[in-house]
């Protein structure tokens, strides 16, 4: 057994206090010495571009926390500071050059080599910035590139931001009244009394005052975790360090590598203090360290890259799909542009929908017909589906047409796909053999696809598909016996009713045909495929739901909102997932639940937007069917999953106008998959208490079909008087779903990240009606 070796006790007691300074300023240290990150913190002058009218000097420089970025104005004393300000983990990607719709309408305004875009997360107006030389454009690229990759936000970054909020005359120490503010900001109501001992008990000068080493003192009293101290004393020896083979036992119970070897590693990786991590022993600070990482996440890390067999049949994945791509809101005034494309393309979207219409001076538009949204140039959107195609996943792209276009323009459309796509658009099958199944994503990668109609048949085939409109999915599902009455109200739904064959020739594996019913689609060749409205898709799968399985095995099926979303809101699209339909569209624009369980879904395989099907949805003659499990084999399968929702740290305010708002924070745990596995279970509420609420509740369900259960862990401010306002989520399959205690990093509403907010939490999953023993009931609440 290893042991302590207690004759360098006092030098582990001398360095334990320092370890909590390094991880308050290792990341700093590591980026200091950069050149790029030297130049921003000197400042440098550039201007600030909104259009070819509005363009405005301005300094940028980086802070000295190496985090926050400070954009000085002639309006800064107007506008305060906190607007002039942006945080590096704010950014979501910078675009060298002119990538923005912006910079691109000012091509020969302004030196392509001096511009970048900062594009950041959420809602936020991207920046748009030229520098006075082509050095210092690239030299702050790289520098907000390296500070992007070397700082997530960790508490500790969160808490030094609002440490310097705080400190309202910035004079480096904090009063009373000063914490106080702290308090309210990290939004935490602490005791009055219990406020005051822990200030005097910090304010080793006895002046009134914390200084910057006092105030280090208060926060880490503040950010004790007691429930996260349980687990560790629960296998620490002597309830100071976790030897080699203690933290191999209690990665033993997490159901993670267990070898000494692993223990070893994480030692190396996340202990700070030098006597600790040369003598292979962790110490509290290291063991919180592992417990907030990614490594102990409550997804999967197998999951985080491709592990799916990436050879089978395209209909055999979950493909991500977008609606109405091009719209930045609503589908009656807002804007279409390229840059929801851009984002869509981003987050691993595999279809994209391009609306197409006749435009000025024989240059095809893409909007949403009919409406007062505004339009951009097909041949726009065509080179930004170019360059960013295969960005963050490298298998195949499908362009969804909607063609509304005359059949010179159509041709324009053939012309731009050929010419800006150039060999990644696919021109003709792979071979010339007769078409089985279709091809994979593997075979595909690199290649785009073009969804749409086709004249005549199809690879050698004689049916005839002559006589037909061009259009829309929604209008030839309508042909076919789909949603009539909500195609005819849809006024962005006009269709013509000829086809370029120079159009038609680039179609290959995607040929939209209307849904004849079952018999009929069985005939056709795998290439022919089908939309379907969300009434319809639903109506097949709750009146046929064994057919429908069996259709989808073999060909491709695209579901797309109801025509009466005017509001680009989005129906369930796990009831669409239980049927085996692959492309079931969303409106990407708009956040929530919908969008919350399609970022769950793609989640896992590398975010590469295809995901594998589980094999019952793969079989021509399955026996599944999503409206009734309580046949055959699936009567037997049984699948207990508990969750101990212990605890949450650092949640944020939601009404940040009133400073005495404190949030009073409950948490649903949801299950998200076939009829009879649908549940959703909550906590009680904790009052007053933002910054380390306490539930220790423990929720139970059963499942029957696991392989297609997405888990949702969604937390709300619980209100008397009006509804709930959400705080944070993060879905996940049940199937990537980590057991042991885990670290749930939640999501803002628009889908990024919500750091350092987590919740903690205890996962055990058994089959067939084993008891669940909760987190209490093993090491006692602390």
């Amino acid at each position: 057994m290893q042991q302590v070796c207690w004759t360098d006790w006092k030098t582990f007691r001398k360095n334990r206090r320092c370890s909590y300074f390094k991880i308050m300023y290792v990341c700093v240290i590591g980026v200091l010495d950069d050149e790029d990150v030297q130049l921003m913190l000197q400042g440098s002058k550039m201007m600030k571009v909104r259009s070819q009218r509005w363009r405005k000097d301005r300094s940028l420089k980086l802070l000295e926390d190496c985090v926050t970025v400070w954009c000085e104005s002639s309006k800064a004393s107007r506008k305060g500071k906190s607007q002039q300000t942006f945080c590096v983990t704010e950014v979501e990607c910078v675009r060298e050059g002119c990538q923005s719709e912006c910079l691109r309408r000012m091509a020969g305004l302004v030196p392509e080599t001096h511009c970048f875009t900062v594009v950041f997360r959420g809602g936020r107006k991207s920046l748009d910035l030229c520098c006075s030389t082509q050095d210092e454009a690239e030299r702050w690229v790289r520098g907000l590139r390296t500070l992007k990759d070397r700082f997530s936000l960790t508490v500790h970054t969160w808490i030094r931001g609002y440490l310097r909020r705080a400190d309202q005359n910035q004079d480096g120490k904090m009063s009373y009244e000063e914490v106080k503010h702290l308090l309210q900001l990290i939004n935490i109501d602490l005791n009055e009394q219990y406020a005051r001992t822990l200030f005097k008990k910090c304010d080793r000068s006895c002046d009134g005052r914390l200084d910057h080493v006092e105030i280090e003192e208060f926060c880490r009293e503040l950010m004790r975790r007691p429930e996260l101290d349980a687990v560790f004393r629960h296998y620490s020896g002597n309830g100071c360090v976790l030897t080699t083979l203690e933290l191999r036992d209690f990665l033993g119970d997490q159901g993670e590598d267990a070898s000494l070897a692993h223990a070893k590693t994480l030692i190396h990786t996340y202990e700070l203090n030098d006597w600790a991590r040369k003598n292979l022993f962790m110490t509290q600070n290291g063991f919180t360290m592992h417990m907030l990482s990614k490594e102990n996440d409550v997804f999967n890390p197998d999951h985080a890259h491709v592990y799916q067999d990436m050879s089978r049949p395209l209909a055999h994945y979950y493909i991500s799909s977008s609606h109405n791509t091009y719209l930045t809101k609503d589908q009656v005034t807002s804007a279409s542009s390229t840059e929801p494309y851009i984002r869509a393309l981003h987050q691993g979207c595999r279809c994209v929908e391009l609306d197409c219409w006749d435009g000025d001076k024989g240059e095809p538009m893409i909007y949403h017909g009919h409406t007062l949204t505004s339009k951009v140039l097909f041949k726009e959107v065509i080179e930004t589906i170019a360059q960013y195609a295969f960005k963050t996943s490298p298998y195949p792209l499908i362009l969804s047409l909607e063609n509304h276009c005359s059949v010179e323009q159509q041709a324009v459309m053939a012309q731009h796909l050929r010419s800006i796509l150039g060999k990644k658009l696919l021109r003709k099958p792979l071979n010339d053999l007769p078409l089985k199944d279709l091809p994979s994503p593997e075979e595909l990668m690199g290649r785009i696809l073009l969804k749409g109609k086709k004249l005549g048949g199809l690879l050698g085939k004689t049916e005839s598909w002559t006589s037909f409109s061009c259009s829309s999915d929604e209008e030839s599902t309508a042909g076919g016996g789909g949603d009539k009455k909500e195609s005819k109200k849809d006024p962005g739904r006009a269709v013509s009713t000829k086809l370029s064959p120079e159009l038609s020739d680039l179609v290959v594996y995607c040929q939209s045909v209307p849904f004849s019913g079952f018999k009929t689609a069985s005939q056709r060749p795998p290439s022919m495929m089908s939309s379907f409205s969300e009434n319809e898709a639903l109506k097949l799968i709750k009146d046929s739901g064994k057919l429908f399985v069996r259709h989808n095995s073999r060909q491709l099926s695209r579901v797309y909102p109801s025509g009466q979303r005017l509001q680009s809101s989005n129906y369930d699209p796990q009831d669409m997932w239980n049927g085996g339909c692959q492309m079931v569209a969303l409106n990407f624009q708009t956040p929530g639940e919908q969008m919350d369980l399609n970022q769950g879904r793609f989640l896992p395989n590398g975010r590469c937007g295809y995901v594998l099907n589980p094999d019952f949805l793969c079989h021509p003659k399955s026996n599944f069917d999503p409206e009734n499990t309580a046949r055959h084999e699936w009567s037997d399968r049984k699948y207990c999953s508990g969750s101990h929702v212990i605890s949450a740290q650092q949640l944020p305010k939601i009404n940040t106008d009133n400073l005495n708002s404190i949030v009073d924070p409950q948490v649903w745990v949801e299950i998200h998959g076939v009829s009879i596995d649908k549940a959703r279970a909550k906590t009680q509420r904790i009052d007053n208490n933002g910054f380390n609420p306490r539930w220790d509740c423990t929720v139970s369900f059963q499942l029957q079909v696991p392989e297609l259960a997405l888990v949702r862990f969604m937390v709300e401010d619980h209100d008397y008087k009006s509804k709930n306002d959400f705080i944070g989520q993060f879905t996940l399959p049940f199937t990537s779903l980590r057991t042991g205690y885990r670290h749930v990093h939640l999501l803002k509403v628009d889908g990024s990240s919500l750091s350092p907010a987590t919740l903690f939490i205890h996962v055990k999953v058994v089959r067939r009606g084993v008891p669940i023993k909760t987190v209490s009931e093993r090491i006692g609440k602390a």
